[in-house]
This record gives C-alpha cells, sequence and structure tokens, in this order.
C-alpha cells in the first residue's frame, strides 16, 4: 500500500518542468486572476492546467470539436488557463460562458499573449461526468490552483487522486465512485467534500459481504487521508462506502438518504448502473413500497417517544447525578462516610444549614425537588417533562452548584489549615525526639542547625524544615499548598527512617533476647526501668514494664504497651555500658521460666 501512495504522490505533485514554468508565470496569472475576478464575480475557480496540445485541449475543453477544424500544431509556450464558472440561471448560461471568454481572453492578451483561455462551466463539469467523460476530471487532478474560494476545483483534485488510488487496488469491487453533498449539489455554503463508493458484492465467494465491506473500508478510508494530504485540500474529505446488496435495499425501503445521493450525485466513475438510476428517479420509474412508506410514517412516533426518553433522562439521570455527587463529596469533604442518596439530604440540613449556616433550606429544596423528580421517573409515575420544567430544574441546579461550590472552597480551606496544623506538630515532635536523641537541649532551630554544623543531618533536611515551619504563617494558594503538604510527608518520612536507624542502633546496645519454648522474647534495661516483650513474633505484642532496684530486684510489673514503649525510650539515656546482675537474672526466670536461653547484642 506505502508503494501504491508514493506512485500517486509523485504523479499527482507538479513536474520538476512545470514548477519551473509556475514560478515563471506565476505572478502573471495572479495579476489576471485579480483583474478578471474583480469584473466577474460569476468565476469560481482558475487553475493552470498542464501541456498539452490544442487539439487535445480542446477536446478535453469542448467535449469534441468539427472536423474541419483547423487547429494550431502543439505550442509548448502555451500556457493552458482554466476559469471555472458557476452559472447561477441555467437559461442563460451558454451566453454567460461566451461573454467571460471574450471578455477574459481580452483581459490575458494584454498580460501575456501565450495565455490559452478556456471557460467552463461546472454544469458543463457534470454533464461530461454523466456522460462517462472523465478525461477533463485526470487535467484538474494535474493542475496548479490559483483560485478556488469555494474549494471545488480542490474538491475534484482530492477525489479523482482518491480514485486512481482506489481503482488501481480494487478494480474488480468498484462498482461506483459518486461526488455527492452540499458542495457538488451547488449550496452556497459547504464545509466539507463527500464521496460515496458503491462496492460490488455480487460474486463473493471467499468471504461474507461483511467482511468484504470492512476489509476494503479500512484501506479506502486509509487512501482517503492520503489524497487529502497530496492535493492540500482544507475541507474534510468524507469517503462512505456500501456494498451494492445493501444500497439496493436501502433504494427500495425509500430510504431518504439513498434517494438524495442519487438526485444529487456526480458519477466520477462509474460501470454502468448509477446513470440507469438517476434516469430513472428522474423519470418517477423509482418509488417506495408501500411498506417503505409505512416504515418511514412510523418513523415519527418512534422518534418522539425517542425524544421523551431522552427528555426524561435529562431528569432522570445527568441532573439528577449532577447535584447529587458534588453534595456527597463535601459531607465527605466535611468528615462523614460515603452517604446514601437519601441520607444526603438530611445531613445537608443538618451540617449545612443548621450547624455551619453555609446554605439555606430553599437552596437543599432543589436537591429534594430534583430527587423527587428522579423517583417519579424510576417508578413510572412520571411519563414526560416539559421544556420549561427541565429549564427550571436546570436554572435552579446551576445555582445550587454555585452555592455547593463555595461550601467545598470554606471546607478545603479549614481542612487544610488543620492539615498543616496536623504536619507542622508532626514535624517538631520529630525534630523534638531527633534531639532528646543527641542530647541537646534548648531551642529547637539551634539544635536541628548545630547537627548540620556537626555533618550528623544533611543541610538539604533543615531546609526543608525551614520551609515547613514558614510555610504555616503564610496565606498559600492551593497548589503550594498541596506542594507544602508533599514536601512535609516526605520530610517526616525521612526523618523518621533516619532516626528508627539510629534508635535502633541504641536500643540494642540494651537489648537482651530470651528464647523461652518455642517463643522468643525481649528485654529492655534502661537505668531503673524495664520493658518486657514477652513474644516479639505476636500480631499483638503484650508489653510488661517494671521498676529496677539497685541489686537488680523487680518491683511490681506492670501492663504496659508499644506506644508507651517507644515514647520512654527517646527519654531515657542509654549507658554506655550494661552490668547484667544475678538477681535480674532470677527475676527474669520468675516470668520466662528457668529454661529460658539468654541471647547478648544478637
Amino acid at each position: 500500500m506505502e508503494e501504491n501512495i508514493h506512485e500517486y504522490q509523485d504523479k499527482f505533485q507538479m513536474s520538476p518542468e512545470m514548477q519551473k514554468k509556475f514560478e515563471q508565470i506565476k505572478n502573471k496569472i495572479d495579476k489576471l486572476k485579480k483583474e478578471v475576478t474583480k469584473k466577474h464575480k460569476e468565476v469560481v475557480g482558475i487553475a493552470l492546467l498542464p501541456n498539452v496540445s490544442p487539439l487535445r485541449f480542446s477536446s478535453y475543453m469542448d467535449a469534441g470539436i468539427k472536423k474541419d477544424e483547423k487547429l494550431e500544431e502543439e505550442d509548448k509556450n502555451k500556457i493552458n488557463l482554466l476559469f471555472l464558472v458557476d452559472e447561477k440561471d441555467k437559461k442563460e448560461m451558454f451566453e454567460l460562458k461566451h461573454k467571460i471568454t471574450k471578455s477574459v481572453t481580452e483581459i490575458a492578451k494584454g498580460i501575456d499573449d501565450n495565455f490559452l483561455i478556456k471557460v467552463k462551466l461546472i454544469f458543463e463539469i457534470k454533464e461530461d461526468c454523466f456522460d462517462s467523460r472523465y478525461e477533463f476530471l485526470q487535467l484538474i487532478s494535474l493542475s496548479a490552483i490559483f483560485y478556488d474560494p469555494v474549494e471545488f476545483l480542490a474538491a475534484i483534485k482530492v477525489s479523482e487522486i482518491h480514485k486512481n488510488m482506489v481503482l488501481k487496488k480494487f478494480d474488480k469491487y468498484i462498482f461506483s465512485y459518486i461526488a455527492a453533498g452540499s458542495l457538488f449539489r451547488g449550496d452556497k455554503k459547504s464545509f466539507d467534500i463527500d464521496v460515496y463508493i458503491i462496492i460490488d458484492d455480487t460474486d463473493v465467494k471467499r468471504m461474507s459481504r461483511f467482511e468484504l465491506k470492512e476489509r476494503l473500508r479500512g484501506i479506502i478510508l486509509s487512501y482517503g487521508a492520503e489524497a487529502a494530504r497530496i492535493a492540500g485540500v482544507k475541507k474534510q474529505f468524507h469517503v462512505q462506502t456500501y456494498i451494492l446488496t445493501d444500497f439496493w435495499e436501502a433504494v427500495k425501503d425509500a430510504h431518504p438518504v439513498m434517494f438524495t445521493f442519487i438526485r444529487d450525485g456526480v458519477p466520477l466513475y462509474d460501470r454502468g448502473m448509477f446513470m440507469p438510476w438517476k434516469l430513472l428517479l428522474n423519470m418517477g420509474k423509482i418509488k417506495p413500497t408501500p411498506e417503505a412508506i409505512d416504515m418511514q410514517m412510523d418513523v415519527g412516533e418512534k422518534l418522539l417517544s425517542r425524544t421523551r426518553f431522552k427528555l426524561l433522562s435529562v431528569v432522570g439521570e445527568d441532573l439528577y447525578w449532577a447535584i447529587l455527587n458534588p453534595s456527597q463529596a463535601v459531607l465527605m469533604l466535611y468528615g462523614v462516610n460515603p452517604p446514601t442518596p437519601k441520607e444526603t439530604i438530611e445531613l445537608m440540613k443538618e451540617i449545612f444549614v443548621k450547624k455551619l449556616k453555609l446554605c439555606t433550606l430553599n437552596d437543599i429544596k432543589t436537591l429534594e425537588d430534583v430527587r423527587a423528580f428522579y423517583k417519579g421517573i424510576e417508578h413510572g409515575k412520571v411519563k414526560e417533562v416539559s421544556g420549561k420544567e427541565i429549564d427550571d430544574l436546570l436554572n435552579r441546579s446551576k445555582n445550587y452548584l454555585k452555592v455547593i461550590n463555595k461550601i467545598f472552597s470554606t471546607l478545603q480551606k479549614t481542612k487544610d489549615k488543620e492539615r498543616m496544623d496536623e504536619l507542622h506538630d508532626m514535624v517538631m515532635n520529630l525534630i523534638r525526639d531527633l534531639l532528646n536523641y543527641y542530647d541537646i537541649k534548648g531551642d529547637l532551630d539551634k539544635g536541628f542547625k548545630s547537627l548540620v554544623n556537626k555533618n550528623e543531618i544533611q543541610k538539604s533536611y533543615y531546609d526543608a524544615y525551614k520551609s515547613i515551619k514558614e510555610a504555616k504563617s503564610k496565606k498559600l494558594s492551593k497548589a503550594e499548598n498541596d506542594k507544602v503538604g508533599r514536601d512535609t510527608r516526605s520530610f517526616i518520612k525521612h526523618m523518621s527512617e533516619f532516626l528508627q536507624r539510629k534508635m535502633g542502633i541504641k536500643l540494642d546496645k540494651i537489648k537482651i533476647r530470651v528464647k523461652h519454648g518455642e517463643k522468643a522474647g525481649e528485654v529492655y534495661v534502661f537505668d531503673d526501668i524495664v520493658y518486657i516483650i514477652d513474644d516479639v513474633n505476636a500480631k499483638d505484642k503484650s508489653v510488661k514494664k517494671v521498676k529496677l532496684s539497685d541489686n537488680g530486684e523487680f518491683g511490681d510489673i506492670k501492663k504496659s504497651s508499644m506506644k508507651e514503649f517507644e515514647a520512654d525510650s527517646n527519654k531515657f539515656k542509654v549507658p554506655k555500658s550494661i552490668f547484667v546482675k544475678e538477681k535480674l537474672f532470677e527475676e527474669l526466670k520468675k516470668i520466662f521460666g528457668k529454661d529460658m536461653e539468654v541471647m547478648f547484642n544478637y
């Protein structure tokens, strides 16, 4: 397929010879264009055509010439220019053509004697196509377009390029290639270029008709995009494919699109069926069947029912959820677990009307009314809704959402401040624990700074700490608030890990591991306090705390927790040396049993 595309890209772009000629005469053609378009508004296209002999040029332009007409021999210096005219009044169109031809020729002679002027009506181009004379389309596809306000010439060019690509690849299957739509119909305004391709599926044996259509359709559409790129058209180039059997069924069923397609379509390639259809339609011989008429009649009621259903769905689905979901969101932001739709209304009244006074009962009534409408539709009580009712509910819902957005903004500011205060407190407590570990008293800032100066802490941590502390007293935007939150959480994570590593090393010095039966316990001996963990592998660890006397005896054993142990481990100073007295072992045997095994600094 890529080779095919490159072949047509080369074929339909100007040759170096034509490009050189184009540059030489461009200014002259621009001057001619300016004078002609100013004088004749009917001219809707000007193009420089490839060099062909006057005989061929005349035959392309006039679809045949008289045998006795004298023709000059081929002159390579002649510049073939096409002037396309949009005929408004078909009764006087040939008089118009003669008048414009004479006028343009006179103007051209004053600019360059080598200009060979030919005027063509859009009507004539269509008639040539109806008569299966497509030679002139080939000339346009190879032309350089100078003036094309409605892009009619561009439409022919891109269609001709695409047609040639498709026919070379799928000649056996292409039944007709038809140009249609507003541009070829002659509407004043047209926004795109439409072509229809009918694929002959009457002799398909190796695959299903649907598979044939889909396979060809994918390749044909890709060719369409490439043809539009080669032609350089600005309008959208739409390609639609039909298989012959489906197309014929649609014609029999009097499908309006197909009737319009046959009536307005211009065949750029046809194997002899489209034009008979067109003529039969014009003669009134293709008529809708009674079944087709009944089917079209039924469409009206079906579409009305569908419209009513869509209007109901606007209230029953879109509008209801549009105001319910934000209502649940502000409740969740306040701290309520996701409520049910029914609970939402009562919670909105209780929290935001009565407690916080951020909205009124009239605001909440909008949510109540929309929910009542929704439930009426759901239970089949409401079967129809008017546009006026939808407008009313829509306007009320807009106002309701404005109120919800204000509530959300107010809560967000409060939550942001609370979260910032919480993070700030966590940072301060973390710094205190860190300074306590290093046995540094006094001001937190100075203490933390001293650790940086001693290279105990990286300077980046101190900079982050200062930024977090300063942010608490500033008024921040949401984006800034989010950034500070991320930075603070990162600081807490890294500093906690740092402190835990340090504390782990510290606690290892005062830790005694005890194996008793299948369990492994731990004993932490501080100056006068001992913490005992019965089973370090248990999910819910049993922690005990006991006072230690000077001779190693235990006082009353009390129940404790990991939280208390961690808090005390930050406070107590670890002694440089641990001396274990015999009395301590006796006390441990009472707790773990006399068969216990002791491991130091494991």
